[in-house]
């Protein structure tokens, strides 16, 4: 039984020939529409039949109540979600007084193609009325890259071999209803009905406008449409408009060979503090802007925006087409989802869906910020002055919590905890020390003076700050952090995991060493010269667990004195564990969710030999489920270090398919975007080989038997390295700008653009044993050029 919808594989778009009703949930999120502001559900424009409604605007959410069996300081008192806002999307078709549905009728052709070159999704539709009447449709849509409050329609209907009567309606509708949410799963979202209280609603001529406002959280939200009609003479128009429905309807009839073409544009907008009337004029101007633009010219401003992020961001796959088809996909979202946040936060689930609430998570900054970073940095730092913006708040939650510094919220929205559950929220300390890797590593790669000065510098010296209180030394002078929880989900509050300790390392090296650089934004923290210090010592003195019996690293102090799951007894309908055992027995054995000591492996690696490296990996694989999207991609980078660049091009599978396969059949929620990130990073770090440690970048490719060449770009300190890999050679580039120096295998190399240099790959064979993985639990294997061979 097929339980995803079936995509042709193209290099440059995702074309859906058939549409199954049953899946449109799940298609819904993948041909979602969004600019990191505005997005939009794949929805189809007629509204029905849906899987999941959604139009959501970026901050905007709902506050609802986190119910407690017992009360505990410092729980958070409310939730927040994200909430589905004023649909601009709906076209609805009256034909011949039929509706147009496609679950009535006959359906001759419907075909839909999310263009990765030009952002717009088009729609092609051959349909039959129950009454005889047939129509051919196309639509074509776009959330502008370029005026960030606008979305676009243009839509088209016309007969095929007899005259009809058209009614088209045009519509605004919020508190739209919605399907309800599945129970039981935690990544789901909390359903909230009608959370839009109206405050203003208008419809003359051409133009729609609604206004409303958040009964608990106090946002409002407007959203306002105009259009460009060309029709048939005869054609009427009437506007009408109720506090949740704004609606323009149309009248015409069509010969064959004629058209009746409706450009839709629609802009949104929502504040906290502007007036009412500061709202309507924002949007309206937002309106006129597109307007004046018209449909072509914002599909040519969506064309150029989108050539120049791929001149510095495509990844080019010689050997695997799905692959190919599947990491521009990533690149595509990933870029939708952040592109355009301007300040606000980069949602796990992006704008695609309502998954996980609508809530930012530390994923954000450790695998989708890389890939911005080195290919969209204008996004990765707004991303990182969103945490900026937030830093009050992290302080207000560090000094509950009776620390120094700051505690950023496990997951959010707006900046506070929504975490109910502390053991795998509050506790997951390292979500500090993450925030703090993404700012060093975008400072070291784009030489912002300006950011490292205005947010760098606070955001290293408050987290700083924390790991300071958090940890103690012990009598021999090692520095400890005790009763945390690590990014492996089935182990909480242990001693010293190795993964904080690493990061929280790094951390306070690097705030000691940009108060050094910047003192007088320093002083201006109060931070001196005994304080940074302390942080210097504690990064020398950082415990790191390591068990002499295995002569390895262990993932926390003592953890592989723990039993092991019993894995030959779990059977494959119990996965993933979280929902058929409960977390107290997941939490005292040996059983990952996802990569946690693995992940210290890659972003930490110059921490540890290449032997370190070989042991851990194998040790940890044996015991690593992926009930966790986010560990696929990591494993792929340690499996292609490690020499096993055949079981990395498995999970390379697995990463770059989890919602083109919805491999976690959940799809419907909404995209994984920090696994889509990590297809760009199995690529680029795992068979590209390329780490950024303290300001050197270096690369050690390697490439599997499937693929025979692998090219991409880099943006780094202005400059655009190109790097091309074949099974025996390796080529850097740049095509302009100062030279870069960078290293191939340890051996250091100059390019320039006079100078590209082209190098040799050494002969690379496995390190150490094949790894094994659980029982039931090794990726899918992949065939030479394509998806896994069946069975």
């Amino acid at each position: 039984m097929i339980s995803h919808p079936a995509y042709d594989i193209e290099p440059w778009c995702l074309r859906e020939t058939e549409l199954n009703l049953g899946l449109l949930a799940q298609s819904e999120s993948v041909f979602a529409l969004s600019n990191g502001h505005v997005g939009w559900r794949g929805n189809l424009d007629e509204g029905e039949p849906h899987g999941l409604p959604g139009t959501y605007l970026n901050g905007v959410y709902e506050l609802r109540p986190l119910p407690y069996a017992e009360a505990g300081y410092g729980y958070p008192a409310s939730g927040q979600s994200v909430i589905d806002v004023t649909n601009g999307k709906l076209i609805r078709l009256l034909v011949d007084d039929e509706p147009f549905d496609l679950r009535y009728g006959r359906l001759h052709h419907h075909q839909r193609v999310l263009d990765f070159r030009t952002g717009l999704l088009h729609r092609t539709v051959a349909w039959t009325s129950p009454a005889g009447s047939t129509v051919r449709i196309r639509s074509s849509r776009l959330v502008s890259f370029t005026q960030r409050a606008v979305a676009a329609v243009a839509y088209e209907v016309e007969p095929v071999d007899a005259e009809i009567r058209i009614v088209l309606q045009s519509e605004l509708v919020a508190n739209e209803q919605l399907p309800p949410v599945p129970g039981g799963d935690p990544r789901s979202a909390a359903a909230l009905e009608s959370p839009l209280v109206p405050e203003e609603n208008f419809a003359r001529d051409t133009r729609l406008r609604l206004i409303h406002r958040t009964a608990g959280s106090g946002l409002q939200v407007a959203v306002a449409a105009d259009h460009v009609v060309e029709a048939p003479a005869g054609t009427t128009t009437s506007a009408e408009s109720t506090e949740n429905l704004s609606r323009l309807t149309l009248t015409t009839h069509l010969h064959p060979g004629q058209t009746l073409r409706v450009e839709k544009f629609v802009a949104h907008g929502w504040s906290s503090t502007r007036s009412l009337p500061a709202l309507h004029d924002q949007v309206e101007a937002a309106l006129f802007s597109a307007t004046h633009t018209a449909w072509d010219g914002l599909r040519a401003e969506q064309h150029t925006y989108l050539a120049a992020f791929w001149a510095g961001a495509d990844v080019e796959v010689d050997g695997d087409a799905e692959i190919q088809q599947a990491v521009r996909f990533a690149l595509f979202h990933v870029l939708q989802a952040g592109a355009r946040a301007e300040e606000r936060a980069i949602p796990a689930k992006g704008l695609t869906g309502p998954g996980y609430d609508g809530h930012c998570f530390w994923d954000t900054e450790t695998f989708v910020l890389p890939l911005l970073t080195y290919t969209a940095p204008q996004a990765a730092a707004q991303a990182l002055r969103w945490r900026f913006a937030t830093l009050p708040a992290a302080q207000e939650r560090a000094r509950q919590l009776g620390l120094a510094g700051a505690a950023f919220p496990w997951r959010t929205i707006n900046g506070s905890e929504c975490s109910s559950y502390w053991p795998a929220g509050t506790a997951a300390f390292h979500i500090n020390a993450d925030i703090a890797d993404a700012v060093v590593r975008y400072v070291a790669a784009t030489d912002d003076d300006a950011f490292a000065r205005e947010a760098g510098v606070p955001l290293l010296v408050q987290t700083a700050r924390l790991w300071r209180a958090l940890g103690h030394h012990d009598p021999q002078g090692a520095f400890h952090i005790d009763g945390v929880t690590g990014p492996d989900e089935y182990s909480a509050l242990s001693d010293d995991n190795t993964y904080t300790n690493l990061m929280a390392q790094q951390n306070l090296a690097a705030a000691a060493h940009l108060v050094s650089r910047y003192p007088r934004e320093a002083g201006l923290l109060a931070v001196s010269g005994a304080e940074t210090a302390s942080w210097r010592n504690a990064a020398a003195r950082m415990s790191v667990p390591y068990s002499t019996a295995l002569g390895m690293y262990e993932q926390s102090a003592g953890s592989t004195s723990h039993e092991v799951w019993d894995f030959p007894a779990t059977g494959p309908e119990q996965y993933p564990l979280m929902l058929c055992f409960p977390y107290f027995d997941l939490y005292r054995k040996q059983v990952l969710k996802q990569a946690d000591l693995v992940l210290a492996l890659h972003l930490r690696g110059d921490a540890f030999t290449r032997d370190d490296k070989a042991r851990a990996f194998a040790y940890y694989e044996a015991l690593t489920v992926r009930d966790s999207s986010l560990s696929a991609c990591t494993q792929a980078v340690l499996a292609a270090e490690t020499g096993h660049v055949e079981l990395a091009y498995d999970y390379l599978g697995e990463a770059a398919m989890m919602d083109l396969s919805d491999l976690e059949h959940n799809t419907r929620d909404g995209l994984h975007i920090a696994s889509l990130a990590g297809t760009w990073t199995a690529l680029v770090a795992g068979f590209g080989g390329m780490r950024h440690h303290e300001g050197l970048l270096s690369f050690a490719p390697r490439l599997p038997t499937a693929l025979s060449r692998l090219a991409f770009t880099v943006l780094v300190h202005g400059r655009a390295l190109r790097v091309e890999v074949t099974r025996r050679t390796a080529t850097y580039s740049v095509p302009a700008g100062e030279p870069l120096e960078i290293q191939h295998y340890g051996t250091p190399l100059k390019v320039s653009p006079l100078s590209p240099r082209s190098v040799t790959l050494p002969t690379a064979a496995p390190e150490g044993t094949a790894p094994d993985q659980p029982p039931g639990r090794r990726p899918l294997r992949r065939s030479a050029g394509g998806a896994p061979p069946v069975g």
